[in-house]
């Protein structure tokens, strides 16, 4: 028999039935990977670094649905509005990729190349060197927790009885619609006002 004009076997086949997996359950195992794939286990160790391997795919994965030329906006606090836009409704589309992404050092290079450019956009600015990944990580952090907010259900607050918890119900109430999306908003503006706050009392010191 001649081979099969399509390879039964990639790194692209391998990281879209990891991400499958993640989205189903959160994680993923090699094994699981070849009997997706009809494989055998073996077999997927020979296109991938082992499972750190897989995770970096993964990471890439996601991560290319950012818009990194959104780090050629200027000035520096609306290209990191924008880019963190971007990268939240990346992840939000795999919410269960981010524990596991969020826990395994980041080696992928075009994630690195994201980065460099994101550090750079803080640098132009005027951020002290020691200051930028702190600034970086904190935005970070505000978009990963929204990115997960935006899985969780609407409604996250059930009330047996509202007499027990009125202004509970009231605020509910009045919140409306889009609550992850205000929420995120609320929190990138403080966060950058903050941010330009700092970069100030840098500029003096």
């Amino acid at each position: 028999m001649g081979r099969p004009r399509t390879p039964l076997l990639d790194r692209e086949r391998i990281t879209t039935t990891a991400l499958e997996l993640v989205d189903e359950q959160g994680e993923f195992s090699v094994p699981q990977i070849a009997r997706r794939l009809g494989v055998q286990t073996g077999s997927v160790y020979h296109h991938v670094d082992g499972r750190d391997g897989i995770v970096e795919l993964l990471r890439e994965r996601v991560s290319r649905d950012m818009d990194i030329a959104t780090l050629d906006t200027r000035p520096w606090d609306a290209a990191l509005a924008a880019w963190a836009r971007s990268y939240r409704a990346a992840f939000a589309a795999h919410p269960r990729a981010i524990p596991l992404l969020m826990t395994n050092p980041v080696r992928a290079p075009r994630v690195l190349e994201q980065y460099e450019r994101a550090v750079t956009v803080l640098l132009d600015a005027g951020f002290p060197t020691s200051e930028v990944m702190p600034v970086l990580v904190a935005l970070e952090n505000v978009v990963l927790g929204s990115a997960l907010d935006l899985a969780a259900p609407e409604a996250m607050w059930e009330l047996g009885d509202a007499s027990v918890t009125p202004r509970l119900a009231e605020a509910l109430d009045a919140a409306g619609p889009h609550r992850a999306d205000r929420a995120f908003e609320l929190a990138l503006e403080a966060f950058l006002a903050h941010a330009g706050r700092r970069l100030q009392e840098c500029r003096q010191d």
